[in-house]
C-alpha cells in the first residue's frame, strides 16, 4: 500500500528557500581558499537572497515560483551513454535539431527567470555545450547560477577564458566512477579527457563540479572516500548524485532501490559533515522530507530544446511552449497545476522518479487537458 506524504500545510516555499541558503553557504565555504570564486560566490549570496525575497512575495499573492530550473539547450548529444533516458525518449538525436530555441529565445528566458526570483537554472542537453551561444548569452545573466551538466568532450580554450569571465557558469562534468566504469557506460577514453578537463580547469583557477549517476552497481564506490578525494584533490567543488532512472524493463535492476537510496542519503550526510570543501547535492534526494516530489513547478520545472515546459526531464510531457507564452504563465500550466494539486507526487514510488513511474497517468492527464482546450 502507498504511503502519502505531502501535507496540505508543508511549505514548500520556505523549505526550498531554506535548502538554496544551505548550497549557497557551503558554496562560500567550498571556495573560500580561491579569491576569486569566493568573491563571486558572496555577491551571488546576496543576489540569492534578493531572489528569495521576490518569490516569497509572490508566494504571499498566491503565485508560486521555484528556485530552480533545468534546460535542455540542445537535443543533439555526441555520445552514446548506455541506459541514457534521454536517447530512450527520443529527446536526444544525433542529426541536426530543427525548430530548436534560438540564442535570443534563451536570453529572453534567463532575464524573465532573473525578473521571477529563479536562483539557479542547469543547462543541459543533448550535449549543451554544443550551443556555445546559449552559454555565452547564460553568462550575461549575472544574478543566476548556471551548473552547465556537459559530458566534457566540447571543453576548449574559448570556453575555459569564458569561465574565467563569467563565474556564474559552472561546469559540471558527468563521471559514473573510475576509469572503467566510466568509459564502459560513456565509451572509451571519456574518463581521460574528464581527467585532462580537470587538471587545466584546477591549473586556471576555476572551480568546477562533477555529476554523478548513482545506479545499484556503482552506489558504493561513487560514495567512497577514494573516488571522492580523488575529485577533491583535482579540484572539484560540487558533486551532484543524481539516481538513475530506468527507462526499460531491462534496465530496471540498475534503478536504486530502498536499500542504495538509504545508503546514499547517510554517506551524503556524513561527507557534508566531514569535508566543507566540497558540497554535496542529491536529485531527487528525500522526498519523504520535501513533501513529495519537487518536480512540475514545485521545487524546479523543465524546458526542453524546442520550448516545451515539462515536469521533469524523466516525465517529456508537455501542455504549453515558451515560445508563446512567458515563464510566468508556463509555471500555470494546466498540466502542472493537475500535478500539484492532484495525487501524482505524492505517493512512496519504487525508482528514482515517480512521474516516470506514473507516466501513463501523466499521457492521461495531458490528453485530458488538451481535450478541455
Amino acid at each position: 500500500m502507498k504511503r502519502r506524504i505531502m501535507e496540505k500545510d508543508f511549505d514548500i516555499q520556505a523549505y526550498m528557500t531554506k535548502g538554496v541558503e544551505h548550497i549557497v553557504s557551503d558554496a562560500v565555504k567550498a571556495t573560500l581558499k580561491n579569491p576569486k570564486e569566493s568573491a563571486f560566490m558572496i555577491g551571488f549570496a546576496k543576489s540569492s537572497a534578493v531572489a528569495s525575497k521576490k518569490r516569497r512575495k509572490a508566494e504571499d499573492a498566491g503565485e508560486h515560483v521555484p528556485p530552480f530550473l533545468i534546460a535542455s539547450i540542445t537535443s543533439k548529444c555526441n555520445l552514446h551513454c548506455s541506459g541514457c533516458y534521454s536517447r530512450c525518449n527520443h529527446a536526444t538525436v544525433d542529426s541536426e535539431p530543427v525548430s530548436q530555441l534560438s540564442d535570443d529565445e534563451w536570453l529572453r528566458i534567463f532575464n524573465e527567470a532573473d525578473e521571477l526570483g529563479i536562483s539557479f537554472i542547469l543547462l543541459a542537453g543533448g550535449e549543451p555545450m554544443i550551443r556555445r551561444g546559449v552559454i555565452e548569452a547564460a553568462g550575461k545573466t549575472k544574478n543566476i547560477l548556471f551548473p552547465i551538466f556537459t559530458n566534457g568532450t566540447f571543453m576548449d580554450e574559448r570556453y575555459f577564458e569564458l569561465f574565467d569571465k563569467s563565474r556564474n557558469l559552472i561546469p559540471v562534468m558527468s563521471i559514473e566512477g573510475k576509469k572503467e566504469i566510466t568509459d564502459s557506460r560513456r565509451g572509451q577514453g571519456v574518463y581521460e579527457r574528464l581527467i585532462g578537463n580537470m587538471e587545466e580547469i584546477k591549473k586556471r583557477g576555476l572551480i568546477f563540479g562533477a555529476s554523478v549517476t548513482v545506479t545499484t552497481e556503482n552506489v558504493h564506490e561513487v560514495t567512497s572516500d577514494d573516488f571522492l578525494n580523488e575529485l577533491s584533490e583535482r579540484g572539484c567543488k560540487v558533486v551532484i548524485f543524481v539516481e538513475y532512472v530506468p527507462v526499460t524493463d531491462e534496465s530496471k535492476k540498475l534503478a536504486p532501490g530502498e536499500k542504495e537510496r538509504e545508503h546514499l542519503q547517510k554517506e551524503i550526510a556524513r561527507l557534508r559533515n566531514e569535508n566543507s570543501e566540497m558540497l554535496y547535492i542529491s536529485f531527487p534526494g528525500d522526498e519523504k522530507s520535501t513533501g513529495g516530489c519537487v518536480a512540475a513547478g514545485r521545487g524546479f520545472f523543465h524546458i526542453n530544446s524546442h520550448g516545451g515546459a515539462e515536469p521533469c526531464p524523466f516525465s517529456p510531457y508537455s501542455d504549453v511552449n515558451i515560445r508563446s507564452t512567458s515563464l510566468r504563465e508556463a509555471l500555470r500550466s494546466p498540466l502542472f497545476l493537475a500535478l500539484q494539486n492532484g495525487n501524482v507526487l505524492l505517493d512512496d514510488h519504487d525508482g528514482g522518479c515517480v512521474l516516470y513511474e506514473k507516466r501513463e497517468l501523466v499521457e492521461r492527464l495531458v490528453k485530458s487537458e488538451r481535450t478541455k482546450k
